[in-house]
């Protein structure tokens, strides 16, 4: 016992270890390609673009289910952006809140008969279509429930346009954000495929309009750690991943996309959570498996801002149901291409480092450190040499959060005072102090929900962009 204690206890330490150093890798590809994004930013052109008859058009999907407290906000802010031809389609999916409601209250919308729906990818019943001239680029749809995925599937039914964009309802694009997108497909419009935009946390700062007026830090504890964490996780890894075109996911809260090519993989995948990783995973595939040239990017400076849970129960739905998201692509569609040289970057790195460093990581994680305890429970070493490791692994943790801070004040400077830097940087090193065990919990237990066929999309609370400044 002793033997296979030590054993499993030093395989965990290493784990965590080359985890980090993957970690380290990532970041530092992200530095080398920081510095065209800054000539990128510095010298971008995207102003002249906003009046450009030569741009793309775009449709904005954005799904909703029990938005009424959220949604105005966000179809002010889509029909407030500074692009020359775009569309907002809103898709209920079956709300049994009054989100419906308020939009035809608000934009004073009239119904119409939605059979004349061409159905590219099949989806749930559509029973209503409302619109109002004075608005011509607004379509609300109404439709039978059938999850997020089937909402965007039915979007996609509805879309005039080439280019779609996916966008959650509780979320608040940039003005320019969208022509920043369309910049970065316009540069290579042949081979581009998806692009990411930068999700940031708006709780705390002042919304006005459908528009984030002042940036400020969230108040709230919870909010503020995955402030720190959205940015490792955007600035610190998904730049780095987009540099090798190995990206697995675009984030649902905002995303764009060649219409042709989702639709050719069958639109997006319903019935479980993950939508948005699997509809990347799905484009490589496609797009490899037919040898043709291709890149999914990532833009940091295309920002769209989201509202963060701020209660454990909230944020431990979201953070199970994306374990269980998580795990079900990588055996669906991951697995197929693990380690098979023909899909390339994805095949080779990407889909390994998901399937060894991101979905086994909970169990992986919590094992070794129960190994570690009973190894020294057993006095067959101090706890000095515990304590050493979980210091060593904070400090290593401290140091990438530093980067991808280093790296936002760089490029972005979305916090100008210097009393923010270091409130950002005190919560790299607190989320290590519970935060971070907490979220390997969160997920470990997701995973066991996938096991235990449990598919509900779980707690999900809305509060007011108005209550929120309060």
């Amino acid at each position: 016992m002793r033997e296979l204690l030590l054993g499993y206890g030093t395989f965990a330490m290493y784990y965590v270890i080359i985890i980090n150093t993957i970690y380290l890798a990532i970041i530092l590809f992200s530095f080398t390609k920081m510095s065209g994004i800054l000539k990128g930013i510095r010298y971008s052109k995207h102003e002249s673009l906003s009046d450009s008859n030569h741009i793309p058009p775009i449709s904005i999907l954005v799904p909703a289910f029990n938005e009424e407290l959220t949604i105005i906000e966000n179809v002010r802010s889509l029909l407030a952006l500074h692009y020359p031809k775009h569309e907002v389609i809103v898709v209920n999916d079956g709300s049994s809140d009054k989100t419906v409601d308020v939009l035809v209250e608000e934009f004073n919308l009239q119904y119409f008969n939605p059979s004349s729906v061409e159905e590219k990818v099949e989806t749930e019943n559509i029973r209503g279509l409302y619109y109002n001239p004075a608005y011509p680029n607004l379509i609300v749809a109404d439709k039978e429930n059938g999850g997020k995925a089937d909402s965007l599937n039915a979007g996609i039914n509805l879309s005039n346009y080439p280019l779609i964009s996916s966008i959650d309802a509780d979320s608040l694009l940039e003005k320019d954000a969208l022509i920043r997108m369309a910049r970065k497909y316009m540069e290579n419009p042949e081979e581009t495929v998806g692009i990411g935009g930068n999700v940031r946390i708006a709780n705390g700062c002042r919304i006005e309009n459908g528009v984030v007026k002042d940036v400020k830090l969230p108040r709230k504890l919870l909010p503020m750690l995955q402030t720190v964490e959205y940015m490792k996780a955007f600035i610190g890894g998904r730049i780095g991943w987009s540099k090798i075109n190995g990206l697995i996911i675009v984030s649902g809260a905002f995303g764009l996309f060649r219409k042709d090519y989702v639709v050719e993989v069958g639109g997006y995948r319903g019935g479980y959570p993950g939508e948005d990783m699997n509809i990347i995973i799905k484009l490589h595939r496609h797009m490899l498996e037919n040898k043709l040239p291709y890149k999914i990017e990532f833009v940091p400076d295309a920002v769209c801002w989201t509202q963060a849970p701020d209660t454990f129960k909230i944020l431990g739905s979201q953070r199970k149901r994306w374990g269980r998201g998580n795990l079900k692509n990588m055996i669906d569609e991951g697995i197929y291409m693990f380690m098979r040289p023909k899909y390339k970057v994805m095949g080779l790195l990407t889909v390994p480092y998901n399937i060894i460093f991101e979905t086994l990581s909970p169990i992986f994680r919590i094992t070794g450190l129960l190994a570690l305890i009973g190894y020294t429970a057993l006095s067959m070493t101090g706890w000095e040499i515990l304590l050493a490791f979980t210091l060593l692994n904070i400090a290593y943790g401290t140091l990438l959060g530093l980067g991808s801070l280093l790296m936002e004040e760089m490029a972005f400077q979305r916090f100008p005072k210097v009393s923010d830097f270091f409130k950002l940087l005190g919560y790299t090193v607190l989320m290590f102090f519970g935060y971070r065990q907490l979220g390997i919990l969160w997920r470990f237990l997701g995973q066991i929900d996938y096991f235990r066929k449990n598919n509900s999309w779980g707690t999900m609370v809305r509060t007011s962009w108005n209550a929120e400044q309060k």
